[in-house]
């Protein structure tokens, strides 16, 4: 196998002999596969746009499909079988629809009629087309590197896309463009500067996208406000919801009315608390629990209810709690109970409420501890003027934008010592699960203003971009004039959209790490450090020097 496509990649360059996620090279080749009749499906879909054809049920199918290969979502090799064969289906139908309008175009090359061997190997098939998409770059380093970077943000993108959907927010456009984007990884005639051209297209179009889902978001449940989340569990019943989907939780939350049972977060879910009408409208949506996804093994073992998992970032399962645990949507591993959508959109979590009534939940209290979230653009901008008259008082010297991805790697300890050694007169913000190297600290205020201030999940970017924007507006000063520091850690294809997005606005001095992406070849990584100044983060004590002098 060949994957670089996380941070966590074995010694930084490559996984070759298993994914350190847990990937076997069986269900690594499977999803290159897949993504090559993607790739096969695109041009088809095109052309089914310019004659007036229907494409929602390949736009549908091609996020989830997309969504499914990204790091720590599906390892099933059986789930992904079955994503071939109704890819295959759907691109062969909208042929048919062509057909009855129009010509099919001669000069579509082999991978739209491309059809896997199903007697045969699929990991044998896939692992031959991957390698034949490594030698199409004919050696050319960069372009690969550019190929591989696009391919991967647009996982990203399909990933909020595919959560966007289920809030009713599309914009044919992000779909048009997808399209676009995987057919263009089969030409051979784009240059460097195409390229780099089309790496920071999908970066304005991932902000289309953020922007969709937290219009989503907000327009369903309200705009986030500050919240105060009990991390000690109540006495009872309990089921846990890990991943990113909020409908989905709402949808467990809904069916779990009256049941007696306690539902709790984990993970990139925390930040559901600060949205007030899913507050309000079920008051047994109480705490949160435990920490990142990298820790799931241990603490998905001690948790006393049923667990779902809505999205990545799935761990590998363990004996422990198998039985426990349900997945849904594009989340699969084998042997793990997976529960279908029906046609309201969202599963029946029944199996998921009568293992947690049997299951012994919470018996014993333990002392009380919080965490705030809430702290999106409408928080912190409707204390605007409270911010600013801070900062001319020269009450706030510095905001620092500490977040992204957690992980398993000790050096990763970077962001927790560099949040405790951030000076008393600076506001950190955070989002994503980055913030669980830190997000119990407390950090105290500056006048009534939190010192740590949790801004929300990955996509809330969207949000931290706002804050950024208003606030130069505020000042009269581009963005890149604030006393504003982006340090931010990377793990898997969402935060390579996110970085390109900011590189699309032309956001400068972002330190990334633990590790550089292994897919940016020296080349570009040495064109984006002189266009962009993106550089490694070093330690929590040199870094602040620089972003503070």
């Amino acid at each position: 196998m060949f994957c670089e496509q996380c941070e966590q990649t074995a010694s930084g360059q490559g996984c070759h002999q298993w994914g350190a996620c847990g990937k076997s090279p069986e269900v690594n080749a499977v999803q290159d596969l897949l993504i090559y009749l993607l790739r096969g499906l695109a041009p088809i879909a095109l052309r089914a746009r310019e004659l007036g054809c229907s494409t929602e049920a390949a736009d549908r199918l091609t996020c989830e499909a997309i969504f499914a290969t990204m790091t720590n979502v599906n390892f099933d090799p059986q789930r992904f079988t079955a994503y071939l064969h109704r890819v295959i289906a759907l691109r062969e139908a909208l042929k048919t629809e062509i057909q009855q309008v129009s010509e099919l175009p001669q000069t579509w090359s082999a991978i739209t009629h491309y059809v896997p061997d199903f007697e045969q190997s699929l990991a044998e098939q896939g692992q031959d087309l991957a390698l034949q998409f490594i030698s199409q770059a004919g050696g050319d380093v960069d372009i690969f590197s550019l190929k591989l970077t696009v391919l991967y943000a647009i996982k990203g993108v399909a990933s909020y896309t595919f959560h966007a959907q289920e809030l009713g927010q599309t914009d044919d456009r992000v779909y048009q463009f997808c399209y676009e984007a995987l057919a263009a990884l089969d030409r051979q005639d784009l240059s460097l500067t195409d390229w780099v051209n089309l790496a920071l297209q999908v970066g304005e179009i991932n902000l289309r996208t953020m922007e969709l889902l937290d219009a989503g978001h907000t327009g369903t449940y309200g705009h986030p406000v500050p919240t105060p989340v009990p991390l000690n569990p109540r006495l009872g019943k309990a089921i846990l919801v890990s991943g990113h989907d909020i409908p989905q939780l709402e949808a467990v939350l809904k069916q779990t009315v009256g049941t007696g049972i306690t539902v709790y977060t984990h993970g990139e879910l925390l930040p559901a608390h600060g949205y007030p009408l899913l507050k309000q409208t079920y008051p047994h949506l109480y705490g949160h629990y435990g920490t990142a996804w990298q820790n799931q093994t241990k603490e998905f073992a001690q948790f006393p209810g049923a667990i779902v998992i809505t999205t990545n970032c799935l761990m590998p399962t363990h004996d422990t709690y198998q039985d426990k645990l349900f997945s849904i949507g594009p989340v699969g591993y084998p042997g793990l109970n997976h529960l279908p959508h029906t046609d309201q959109g969202y599963p029946d979590f029944t199996p998921v409420i009568e293992k947690a009534l049997a299951l012994p939940g919470f018996t014993a209290e333990t002392p009380a501890r919080q965490v705030t979230t809430g702290f999106a653009r409408q928080a912190v901008l409707g204390v605007s003027d409270q911010v600013i008259a801070a900062v001319k008082a020269g009450q706030i010297r510095h905001f620092f934008l500490i977040g992204g991805c957690d992980g398993a790697k000790p050096d990763r300890n970077y962001y927790t010592e560099l949040v405790e050694k951030v000076p008393a007169d600076c506001v950190v913000l955070t989002l994503a699960c980055g913030k669980f190297r830190f997000f119990d600290q407390d950090l105290g205020n500056i006048g009534g203003i939190p010192r740590l201030l949790d801004v929300g999940q990955c996509n809330d970017a969207y949000s931290a971009i706002q804050i950024a924007i208003a606030l130069a507006k505020a000042f009269d000063v581009e963005v890149n004039q604030l006393p504003l520091s982006m340090i931010l850690s990377w793990y898997e294809q969402k935060a390579v959209a996110i970085l390109l997005t900011l590189l699309y606005l032309g956001i400068q001095d972002i330190r990334l790490g633990p590790t550089l992406p292994a897919f940016l070849s020296a080349n570009v990584l040495k064109l984006l450090s002189e266009q962009y100044r993106l550089k490694p983060i070093t330690t929590p004590e040199a870094d602040l020097a620089a972003c503070l002098a």
